[in-house]
């Protein structure tokens, strides 16, 4: 095998050079020398044309040796210096406030609250000087949301130039440096110069992933549909921390992460469902155009494009039958990918990669052949051999990536999933639908919007189940092993014992597995999820109140008896607020009845401005300042530009919900408002924007009289939410939104002191919380916690 042999040589010559500073001399020596005598011995045996090699280690040996120390030259002479004056390292940690042009050069990495965005520097100088330097490198700059920057931008960038900082438990300096990034500018202000700079192709790419990207959230609500940009687009950054936690611990990312693991798998599904159409080499064809599509999708990124070749090589292996044949191919692909990125051998998802694909290549078929035999033996053969198909594409396949993926999961990660054996083979089924009409819809909706929705609710009710199942097998506390200290020699004596029993063994024929799907069964379950969805999501009588979890900031969502939907405040994440309204609303609303502006504070409406195309309000009602920050501006600009009704609120403004159901705008300071909700027997008041004088004006509650719920201000502030005011109102419940980690420290001890008579639902200990009332009694749902009811 010396195809493997090379490569083997090659990459631990790159490892080597990286961790030993010899000079480039010795290594370029040791080139030579070993290139000499592999030349000696094939003069040696050309000229003794009667004699042959005894054996070929020795030359196999010298080969080795000859692309190791390749390998290792090559390491050296790709690294950058440093200290050069011309590359962009050398101006980090300055002091001084930097101007930075460049170009951007890879698709923006969209936060909750700001953006990462790799710019190619062309040139910078001291903020105040004007002696320009032309520098090079690639630098990560930290821009604020609302910045409306794409690949090719030729932008200004204004801010601190740091060397990217390190932590006692991960060097972020390291990891960027494996991306050859070694400038960070942490707070930064940008300027947009002019567009239409970087790859043409890419530009095309990167404007139809974006689009793609709006189009998904016009499409599906969610959690749903940022479980959909992720899986499509690759794009995870909108998915809820808890939802991706969940995964996390099913073991389950490779869904929702453009890898090779994930594509190694995904085109195995593809293989075999369009085989189910097709005949297995037309499949496998069939299946290599979609991967090749999907890449494109997903923006064809460094990462991506190893990924699809990893996925690829899979079917090939597959389809020669040829163990020896799939192993070569693997290996020359990562030596052809380690010479255009000599950094690759350190790229966890290039591990994966190649780890999955190998596990798929040695272990897919002798665990289907296995698995035959021990069936075999209490069912008959026929019916074994067919059961063969589902539990080797469902279960053996995972298992058999999983298999290699093992020993670098725990190196890296630490943790391993016992519950990934149950989640897995209950969710991959229905991955190929979910990607492939998905897809479908995707594609129709860039044509025109209204194809894309009447495919959409088709294949919504698949990733409805995905998030169900793996939220449910993630709560289980005993579903992950830790793994403290594993270190680098654990890793190389795992994969030793696992290689030497798989090369001990006999080989085993290749067996291609046809899962044949029941079409009745599942329109019968699209129509049933659907069905139940909007039933749960439908009115029912009652009045609710729901604070969601968005973090720091409040938000509240009020469905009223009728079916109506109004939003209080958004919070300061995209992703929180975006996951709470999907999970309440039908499958397909994408409305609001109406949007509430309580408070224009940052932490209160950060969110909204990216949620307008998801979830989008009928009208607005806005209290407080019009333009406090600028998150309040660009949400005004926003709601202008959508032909959104936005109306100042005034003190006395009341909104008629239906049924006698009022909410009521009881004072409205620069900070806000004080909000009144009634139906009957049921109070509930949420002041948001509280000051000295709306006490004063209010009376510190007197004027309110008791109260069912009170809202606790400004995140628990005790200033803001005084004895007398609580006494006065007498609140049979108190609300409390809070993040686990404010940055303040909030709520204040001694106001928790002082409530300790009352009851207290917090979000950052009890997920979200909701009130329904019927008028006279109510009834309290927490995430965390149980339902209850009182009168």
């Amino acid at each position: 095998m010396p195809v493997i042999w090379i490569t083997l040589g090659f990459f631990a010559g790159l490892v080597v050079a990286d961790n030993f500073l010899w000079p480039l001399t010795v290594w370029i020596v040791l080139a030579g020398s070993s290139s000499l005598l592999l030349m000696s011995r094939f003069l040696f045996y050309r000229w003794q044309k009667d004699k042959s090699p005894k054996t070929p280690y020795p030359a196999l040996i010298l080969s080795t040796i000859l692309f190791f120390a390749l390998g290792a030259s090559y390491y050296k002479i790709s690294r950058p210096d440093l200290t050069d004056p011309n590359f962009i390292a050398s101006h980090t940690d300055t002091g001084k406030p930097m101007v930075v042009v460049g170009v951007v050069s890879d698709f923006p990495d969209v936060r909750d609250n700001y953006v990462n965005l790799r710019v190619r520097v062309e040139e910078l100088h001291p903020a105040g000087e004007f002696i320009h330097t032309a520098v090079q490198g690639l630098l990560l700059a930290k821009i604020p949301p609302e910045s409306d920057i794409h690949y090719g931008d030729q932008v200004v960038l204004r801010g601190l130039l740091n060397t990217p900082p390190t932590a006692e438990d991960f060097s972020y300096r390291e990891y960027l440096a494996r991306q050859e990034i070694y400038a960070y500018m942490p707070r930064t202000k940008i300027s947009l110069l002019e567009s239409g700079h970087g790859n043409p192709l890419l530009r095309i790419i990167y404007a139809l992933k974006e689009k793609s990207l709006a189009t998904i959230y016009r499409l599906w609500p969610d959690p749903e549909a940022s479980l959909f940009a992720g899986i499509l687009l690759g794009i995870e950054s909108g998915i809820p921390v808890h939802v991706k936690q969940a995964f996390t611990n099913t073991g389950t990312s490779h869904i929702i992460a453009i890898s090779g693991f994930n594509i190694t798998i995904i085109a195995g599904l593809f293989a075999t469902f369009f085989s189910r159409i097709l005949n297995p080499r037309q499949g496998a064809i069939a299946a290599t155009v979609g991967i090749t599509l999907y890449t494109i999708l997903v923006g064809a990124d460094a990462a991506v494009l190893r990924a699809a070749i990893m996925g690829g090589l899979t079917l090939f292996a597959q389809q020669i039958g040829r163990r020896q044949s799939g192993l070569n191919a693997i290996a020359a692909a990562s030596f052809f990918m380690a010479v255009f990125n000599p950094q690759l051998p350190w790229d966890i998802s290039f591990q994966l990669s190649l780890a999955a694909t190998l596990g798929l290549i040695l272990y897919a078929d002798p665990l289907q052949q296995g698995f035959v035999k021990i069936a075999a033996r209490y069912i008959p053969y026929k019916r074994a051999k067919r059961l063969s198909q589902p539990v080797g594409e469902y279960i053996l396949f995972t298992f058999a990536a999983q298999l290699t993926t093992f020993p670098i999961t725990i190196y890296h990660f630490h943790r391993l999933s016992l519950t990934s054996f149950l989640t897995n083979p209950i969710i991959l089924p229905v991955q190929p639908p979910i990607m492939t009409i998905g897809g479908l819809a995707v594609i129709l909706g860039l044509i025109w919007l209204p194809l894309g929705k009447l495919i959409a609710p088709i294949i919504w009710p698949f990733t409805l189940f995905t998030i169900r199942v793996v939220e449910f097998f993630g709560k289980y506390q005993g579903g992950v092993l830790v793994f403290k200290d594993v270190g680098l020699l654990s890793v190389v004596l795992l994969f030793g014992v696992l290689f030497l029993w798989t090369f001990a063994r006999n080989r085993l024929k290749s067996v291609v597995a046809i899962l044949k799907p029941v079409t009745v069964l599942t329109a019968l379950g699209i129509v049933t999820v659907l069905i139940w969805r909007g039933v749960f999501a439908a009115p029912d009588g009652r009045l609710h109140l729901t604070m969601l979890n968005v973090g720091n900031g409040e938000s509240l969502l009020i469905q009223t008896p009728q079916g109506k939907n109004i939003l209080i405040n958004g919070g300061a994440s995209t992703s929180l607020l975006s996951d709470g309204l999907g999970r309440r609303f039908p499958p397909l609303q994408h409305t609001i009845d109406a949007l509430i502006i309580a408070s224009p504070e940052e932490k209160q409406i950060a969110a909204l401005s990216r949620t307008l195309d998801r979830f989008t309000p009928s009208q607005v009602l806005w209290a407080g300042a019009p333009s406090p920050c600028r998150e309040a501006d660009y949400l005004r600009s926003a709601l202008i530009e959508r032909n959104i009704p936005l109306t100042e609120a005034e003190p006395g403004h009341r909104l008629e919900l239906g049924e006698d159901i009022y909410l009521t705008v009881l004072t409205v300071s620069k900070q806000g408002a004080i909000l009144s909700l009634e139906w009957e027997n049921f109070r509930a008041l949420l002041p948001f924007g509280v000051t000295k004088e709306t006490f004063k004006e209010l009376r510190m509650g007197k004027n309110i009289g008791e109260v069912n719920i009170l809202m606790l201000a400004d995140n628990g502030y005790e200033p803001s939410n005084p004895p007398s005011w609580i006494t006065n109102l007498h609140p049979q419940l108190l609300l409390l939104g809070v993040a686990p980690d404010n940055p303040q420290g909030l709520p204040n001890r001694d106001l928790l002191d002082r409530l300790g008579g009352y009851s207290l639902a917090r979000t950052d200990q009890h997920g979200w919380i909701s009130i329904a009332t019927d008028g006279k009694n109510m009834w309290l749902t927490m995430e965390k916690q149980h339902e209850s009811g009182c009168e």
